[in-house]
């Protein structure tokens, strides 16, 4: 009789197979989570875009936004003062994609009769559109003459330019300011936007030097002219620094049922429609609270809310500005 002995590749193969039939499943189920991983981003973005109010008040129950800020957070923001190399003041500012290039360039002008002893500022505000694919080539914005008069009504009821500084002559000269304000990117919050990159534009304006022609006729001068004493005594010597006696700043607010969201994006302003800005300065005066309009009523209590997230914001702003001013000065 022959005896065999028992052999032990058999087992060896079959934990082998077990494991190959483990990666697999595996490698299976790593492709089904990426798979589910993208079809669930997929679903979220379809939701989002089927269902905007619904998404965005799932998150506001847990008292964060889709860009994961804060209620009551504004969006980064960032200064440059002197971006127009040509221009006598300039700023560019970006709040969050929201971004801003403001402009001022002086003119001497006769004074209105009106006013013999104070000179004068003009604001434009422009929307091309290269700032939102809602604008058109050919079309003017219908937001662009809106916040020009809002910017206007701003910067002159607060005071923030003392217009006699302005004046070169009683009631023959003064400084016309054509301040020009450009919206590259409009995400939201547009007039925050642009009155903070007006005042910047201001604290970074250097008045020309200036002199009278044989004529009477004023006329801007160089540095150049002023140490040849070429001419006749400037009415300035050299280059001068505007002062502002107000520095108005603002905040914009999403009235929401019991919410309250800071510094909307467009896409927060399309979707929950109901905005107030608040106007304040940099001691905390109130200067403007405006409301245009909505679907929701602005009590007291939100009022006072917004106005108190104002406040917080205005100091961010405010350190903001000075740090631009500071490295403008060591630059």
């Amino acid at each position: 009789m022959r005896f065999f002995k028992k052999t032990t590749w058999a087992p060896s193969l079959r934990r082998l197979s077990g494991l190959r039939r483990e990666e697999k499943q595996e490698d299976i189920m790593g492709l089904t989570d990426a798979s589910g991983d993208l079809a669930g981003e997929m679903e979220v973005d379809a939701f989002r875009r089927l269902f905007p109010l619904r998404f965005y008040e799932r998150h506001l129950l847990e008292s964060i936004r889709p860009d994961a800020r804060p209620l009551g957070k504004a969006r980064d923001t960032t200064m440059a003062l002197g971006a127009v190399a040509s221009a006598d003041g300039s700023a560019l500012v970006k709040i969050g994609h929201t971004t801003m290039l403001a402009a001022i360039k002086m003119e001497v002008m006769t004074p209105a009769s009106e006013s013999p002893g104070e000179g004068c500022i003009a604001i434009d505000f422009h929307m091309p559109p290269i700032c939102s694919p809602l604008i058109r080539p050919g079309r003017p914005a219908e937001a662009a003459p809106v916040l020009s008069k809002q910017l206007t009504d701003i910067i002159l009821s607060s005071e923030m330019v003392d217009l006699k500084e302005l004046c070169l002559i009683p009631g023959k000269a003064a400084w016309m300011a054509y301040l020009d304000i450009y919206c590259l990117d409009a995400d939201g919050a547009l007039f925050d936007a642009a009155l903070l990159s007006a005042v910047a534009a201001f604290s970074h304006l250097c008045i020309p030097a200036v002199s009278v022609n044989d004529e009477g006729r004023v006329f801007a001068i160089s540095e150049e002219q002023i140490e040849g004493k070429s001419l006749k005594e400037p009415l300035n010597k050299g280059k001068r620094k505007l002062t502002l006696s107000c520095t108005p700043l603002a905040l914009t607010c999403i009235l929401h049922k019991k919410y309250i969201l800071a510094d909307p994006t467009a896409e927060e302003e399309s979707i929950m429609e109901t905005l107030a800005t608040v106007v304040l300065d940099m001691s905390g005066r109130l200067v403007s609270f405006y409301k245009p309009g909505g679907t929701f009523l602005a009590y007291t209590s939100a009022v006072q809310d917004c106005i108190s997230l104002t406040r917080q914001r205005v100091k961010e702003l405010q350190e903001i500005l000075t740090e631009a001013i500071a490295d403008l000065e060591l630059d």
